[in-house]
């Protein structure tokens, strides 16, 4: 019998910054997985919803507009901060953090009791 591990954090709270991580990598089971959901082939899925990354040889989802972060994976709904592929997501975001603890959720969580405002989002560095 396998006891599984408490979990500190509720994505349901959180407005999906992990989405917006620049390199969401894809690998083939990722890419199969994408194109069984959309019913089209493994190389139409890479090339509709994957981009080279800075990284030789790998792939990354692409982003689309987000008015919270800059950019944001293309498959977050951004009305609900969902995602939209939740039973074909990549691997890695199946496994994130990979913790028991989110930093991004316990950073979040301070500053939401810290301005008295449990919806409160702090706005991101402007990059430009």
């Amino acid at each position: 019998m396998s006891k599984s591990l408490p979990v500190f954090y509720d994505c349901d709270r959180c407005p999906s910054y992990c989405c917006s991580y620049p390199r969401i990598p894809v690998g083939r089971a990722d890419l199969s997985r994408l194109a069984r959901h959309f019913e089209i082939g493994v190389a139409e899925a890479k090339r509709r919803f994957t981009r080279a990354s800075e990284e030789p040889g790998e792939r990354v989802l692409r982003h689309q507009p987000d008015e919270t972060y800059g950019t944001i994976c293309a498959f977050l709904d951004q009305e609900s901060r969902r995602c939209t592929i939740y039973g074909a997501r990549p691997e890695i975001c199946r496994n994130y953090p990979g913790t028991v603890r989110c930093g991004y959720y316990d950073f979040l969580s301070f500053e939401r009791r810290a301005q008295e405002d449990p919806d409160f989002v702090p706005i991101p560095f402007n990059k430009s």
